[in-house]
């Protein structure tokens, strides 16, 4: 007899979220606005945690067109900026008591050498460091959370292209730069930040977990970040085919949100198209090298020191009196 066929898991799939605060990073364009909208329409109180709050409101007022009744609220955060990350998590701790999920969706890729005014590389501070230091200045808010979760989006397109961190040359000071090496270098150390967080939530009595989400190849502008190559062939002469193998911003977003709200998840797993690029979310393996305990711990430790921001996992929930939420 052949596997019994699982059904597809879709945005009917969303349950009630009313009473729910979500952060989602990067919700002011792609995927992030899909994920955004889908929390928003099944209740969640929805904060778009952007770079352009500018572009941010025009997004809150698309998605209060499609989800009238959506609560939403913005806060200005550049992931490349650690002053920027830390004046965003304060602002989110003054407002909320309790944050229960956290979208890690922001993310980028520089083709050349760049760097932040941390003097960090700006690849790897965007996608990781950023959502390091967010993640470990908000948790206590989490862990105040009934049942939070923490879900950074990567990807599994660049499996290939780099199959370790280098902790020792995060910035490629000793390496030759490539875009795409970097931006794989990035996407595994945020799999290798997952899988360590929720190995050290799990020596806790916290109910927060950690997951991460792969949306596959979908229709949005961040290929326009990846080089010349990639832009020529998004030029309307082409892009109607490339767009076609590709899938729609809700359906990149469901990998996403399935990780941060489907009830059977658990934490570390990781979610991506049933296809190499494409299809309904269903429970995928990591990169390969992103099982590595040693290399984690190592990356973990070397993001601790970068950012000056330390996860405090069994200390009490602090300063709660002066949060509070929106609702």
């Amino acid at each position: 007899m052949g596997k019994t066929q699982q059904p597809q898991w879709t945005a009917a799939d969303i349950p009630d979220l009313h009473g729910r605060v979500a952060v989602v990073t990067g919700a002011s364009a792609g995927l992030g606005v899909a994920t955004a909208f889908l929390l928003a329409d099944s209740g969640a109180h929805v904060v778009l945690a952007c770079r352009n709050l500018e572009k941010a409101e025009l997004v809150a007022d698309s998605i209060r067109v499609g989800a009238p009744e959506a609560e939403l609220s913005l806060v200005e955060l550049d992931l490349a900026v650690q002053a920027s990350v830390h004046a965003a998590a304060q602002q989110l701790r003054d407002r909320f008591a309790h944050i229960d999920l956290l979208i890690n969706n922001a993310g980028t890729a520089v083709m050349r050498p760049e760097r932040t005014e941390d003097d960090f590389e700006t690849t790897i501070a965007t996608n990781h460091l950023g959502h390091f230091a967010l993640t470990g200045l908000l948790l206590d808010r989490l862990l105040a959370a009934p049942a939070a979760r923490v879900v950074s989006v990567t990807s599994g397109a660049f499996g290939k292209t780099m199959d370790t961190v280098d902790v020792d040359d995060l910035f490629f000071e000793r390496r030759d730069y490539r875009g795409l090496h970097a931006y794989a270098q990035s996407k595994l150390a945020v799999q290798l930040f997952i899988a360590e967080l929720q190995r050290r939530l799990n020596g806790t009595d916290a109910r927060l977990v950690a997951t991460m989400a792969n949306p596959g190849v979908a229709q949005s502008d961040f290929e326009q970040n990846l080089g010349p190559v990639v832009r020529f062939l998004s030029r309307p002469a082409f892009k109607w085919f490339f767009d076609s193998l590709k899938q729609t911003p809700e359906m990149g977003a469901l990998p996403t949100v399935r990780a941060a709200v489907d009830p059977s998840v658990r934490g570390g797993e990781f979610f991506g198209p049933t296809g190499r690029f494409k299809g309904y979310p269903v429970r995928k393996a990591p990169t390969p090298g992103a099982d590595d305990p040693e290399l984690a711990a190592r990356l973990w430790e070397k993001s601790e020191q970068l950012t000056g921001v330390s996860f405090r996992f069994t200390e009490p929930v602090g300063d709660l009196e002066a949060g509070h939420s929106l609702r």
